[in-house]
């Protein structure tokens, strides 16, 4: 193994964050603070740290392997939240505490230990931006580029052949990379206007477009996006999130290339279109129907906030615009049940995905027709092709490995001595990169400051695991990938 290739890249990446963390500081100076320098002095170290790792690993080899992709892909994901905890820990935070957001932050979860961010100072609530918006890009370029190589949670049906160019979105992978980038800065930007045009100041604008664009969810304020009930940027809001769910390499088709084609026949977009409608439908319909007096002032207003809230669980943003977890429990179910579905793959979304839920429920219904007819052959097709075996395996160990992960952090977390709801929610949320759970602790009007040090450790660790599409981490464990 070419050790020093994961030196090399992740040396980059820790100098790229630290030349990241001097807006916030340049924030803090044009507005006065006394902590700006607690940004200059992080950068610097982050910067000298990330240089000295790049210079001692001898210069970026000429190729690597799959696994040092494997070992990389991992390794950015755990190393660079431990560099951008120093802002955190500078303000006062424990190492825990920082961890938690700086892992929250990078996953684009959302999660958050901190409270009073209405009179916070404006450098630390755009580093949580900074934060998510870079996590977004990565998230995104890691779904296009590396997790189809490395053949995770069928993935591979995304890969893109350098040598066979018809049909492709790009020819190279390089190129796919670089024009998702352009895509996802043009897409923030006119979020930024977007919400500027919705009465938002300039800074909320551009801090809300990163947690946008990334599915992160981090806000400015304490009431989350119900700090703006009084302006229409919650329908900016709703359009961006949905926007943030859908494959990123069909928007730089549709943005950079006016194809529109493949954005309309591919079915991932149209069963998260189909699922986002029908469960706000559902609820609306619910209150409307069994509900006395309702929640929702009239039809219309109700099926704006549950639209909002279900898109924003689903694709992980997790902005809240009202207190959902008590529209009563059927409500509470629906949201249960959306904090694991996701967006499409190749998007900045987290949980299963949209490919994903349709190929396993085509499986269940092939053994279905196999039980009946032992004799009879299914072939299982997705998006007009049939699903190779090793596919459809890759996306049953992904399914196994996601539930039963969900699982074991529901039991830890109870451990230590968390309620049902709230042990259930929290690792529902931190595995599906969600944000907010549900109940009074960590539901959208609360934070995941009150849970003890050791549930916040479970946490963070499911949602890197959630993050990294569990595979990717669980196949570095085995003795065999060591061995190569």
């Amino acid at each position: 193994m070419q050790v020093r290739a994961v030196i090399f890249a992740i040396g980059l990446m820790i100098a790229l964050l630290g030349i990241a963390m001097i807006p916030s500081a340049l924030l803090d100076i044009a507005d006065g603070s006394e902590d700006w320098h607690i940004f200059l002095i992080s950068s610097a170290i982050s910067i000298l740290i990330g240089s000295g790792l790049a210079v001692l690993s001898g210069g970026a080899p000429p190729s690597t392997t799959t696994r040092e992709a494997f070992l990389l892909t991992t390794l950015i994901w755990i190393v660079l939240p431990v560099i951008a905890t120093f802002p955190f820990m500078s303000y006062g935070m424990s190492f825990t505490d920082a961890m938690f957001e700086a892992v929250s932050g990078l996953t684009t979860t959302g999660a958050t230990v901190m409270t009073g961010l209405d009179t916070t100072a404006r450098g630390i609530l755009l580093w949580r931006a900074i934060l998510q918006w870079i996590g977004g890009i990565g998230i995104i370029v890691t779904a296009i580029a590396i997790l189809p190589m490395l053949r995770v949670g069928g993935m591979q049906l995304f890969q893109i052949e350098s040598s066979d160019v018809s049909g492709k979105v790009l020819p190279r992978i390089t190129e796919i990379t670089a024009q998702t980038g352009i895509v996802y800065v043009i897409i923030s930007i006119a979020c930024a206007l977007s919400y500027a045009a919705c009465g938002m100041s300039a800074f909320d604008a551009i801090a809300h477009s990163m947690t946008t664009m990334s599915a992160g969810g981090y806000s400015t304020h304490d009431a989350s996006f119900a700090h703006f009930s009084d302006t229409p940027a919650a329908y900016a809001a709703t359009v961006f999130m949905f926007i943030a769910g859908l494959p990123f390499s069909l928007l730089t088709l549709l943005i950079l290339h006016g194809r529109w084609r493949p954005m309309l026949s591919d079915p991932q977009p149209r069963l998260y279109a189909f699922l986002a409608l029908g469960f706000a439908t559902a609820i609306v319909v619910w209150h409307e129907a069994v509900v006395d007096p309702p929640i929702f002032d009239h039809i219309f207003h109700g099926f704006r906030q549950a639209l909002f809230n279900i898109i924003s669980i689903m694709t992980g943003t997790g902005y809240a615009s009202a207190p959902y977890d008590t529209w009563g429990e059927p409500a509470v179910v629906v949201f249960l049940i959306a904090t694991f579905l996701g967006g499409c793959a190749g998007s900045a979304a987290c949980g299963i995905k949209m490919f994903r839920l349709e190929i396993s429920f085509k499986a269940v219904l092939a053994y279905a027709a196999q039980i009946v007819r032992p004799n009879r052959v299914v072939r299982i097709r997705y998006a007009g092709r049939t699903i190779p075996s090793d596919t459809l395996q890759s996306v049953m160990v992904f399914v196994f490995l996601y539930m039963a992960t969900f699982v074991v952090a529901a039991i830890l977390i109870s451990m230590t001595g968390e309620d049902l709801l709230t042990s259930i929610s929290a690792s529902a949320t931190s595995v599906s990169n969600v944000g907010p759970g549900l109940g009074p602790k960590i539901g959208p009007s609360g934070t995941f400051q009150p849970l003890s040090d050791m549930a916040k450790w479970v946490c963070l660790t499911a949602m890197l695991l959630g993050r990294l599409e569990f595979v990717a981490v669980f196949t570095l464990l085995t003795a065999r990938f060591w061995r190569g």
